[in-house]
């Protein structure tokens, strides 16, 4: 969800520059800066971020420039000589200095504000096409830090299946050792008679009881889901990656506590390990 954009131009009787940039967030937190003339399109301005930014810490700043001259200040006088008296009766009272109240007043909201008659439909119209421009660039951004990202993440994907695979010829070697774990200590109780059918059966349970094909093959179909949406058209797809992302994280946990082998331990690790390194790119996807 990081992203930069900028976009100016020169135009005849002014300068315009817009700048966004964004951060990682859960939902959008967008703070937007713009002279006062254009207070009244703030809500405009907000929608078009809005639209193209989605989600993200965003910081919007649009800047606007006059040769001097070109748009006039006007002073109001009675707020200002108000502020004025107040404030110059203040200092007289608590001995502070008024040395600074000029710089100090006209500084105070409404005293000073640019003259004409606000902003005109053309100078508005000016200011869209480079907030677009800058939001296109923003959203070109985006899209080059994600490519990346998602060749990252297929790559991990695959090498969870690699793990599934790689688990599978050590599934066997259990039941074999299982058996021989339980003759071995049938074989210390001395003179104690075994019914073979019955160790059978309870050897089958058990085997039963910690066989992992159900969770293997919804491992793989998550896996499959996860890149079937991650290389789909969606253009927000991060919250879904990521509900199926934790679904990956159960069936991987459960893998781990049915292993009952070192070896499959090992791949579980593995496994997880790369499923972390999935979740911390997934903080970066829209």
């Amino acid at each position: 969800m990081t992203g930069f954009g900028k976009a100016a131009k020169i135009f005849e009787r002014y300068s315009i520059k817009a700048e966004l940039r964004s951060l990682n967030s859960k939902q959008l937190d967008l703070k937007v800066r713009c002279p006062a003339a254009f207070r009244e399109h703030e809500q405009e301005i907000r929608r078009m971020v809005e639209t193209a930014v989605v989600r993200g810490k965003v910081d919007f700043c649009l800047e606007v420039d006059y040769p001097e001259g070109a748009r006039g200040v006007q002073v109001d006088r009675g707020l200002f000589l108000s502020y004025y008296a107040q404030l110059s009766g203040l200092a007289r009272e608590t001995g502070l200095s008024s040395e600074h109240l000029l710089n100090t007043i006209v500084r105070l909201p409404n005293v000073v504000s640019s003259g004409g008659e606000g902003v005109s439909e053309q100078e508005w119209e000016d200011t869209r096409s480079v907030i677009e421009r800058a939001l296109a660039e923003f959203l070109a951004f985006r899209e080059k830090d994600g490519r990346p990202i998602e060749t990252d993440m297929r790559l991990r994907v695959d090498l969870i299946r690699q793990h599934l695979l790689e688990l599978e010829p050590f599934e066997a070697d259990r039941v074999e050792r299982v058996r021989q774990r339980l003759r071995q200590h049938l074989a210390e109780w001395a003179k104690v008679y075994v019914d073979e059918n019955r160790l059978e059966q309870e050897l089958v349970f058990y085997v039963e009881k910690f066989d992992l094909t159900e969770e293997k093959l919804r491992l793989r179909q998550h896996c499959d889901y996860f890149l079937e949406e991650l290389l789909g058209k969606d253009p927000s797809k991060g919250r879904k990656l990521n509900f199926i992302a934790q679904e990956m994280g159960r069936e991987i946990n459960t893998l781990g506590s049915k292993a009952n082998a070192a070896e499959i331990q090992r791949c579980v690790v593995g496994m997880k390990d790369e499923l972390e390194k999935i979740k911390e790119q997934l903080a970066n996807v829209l």
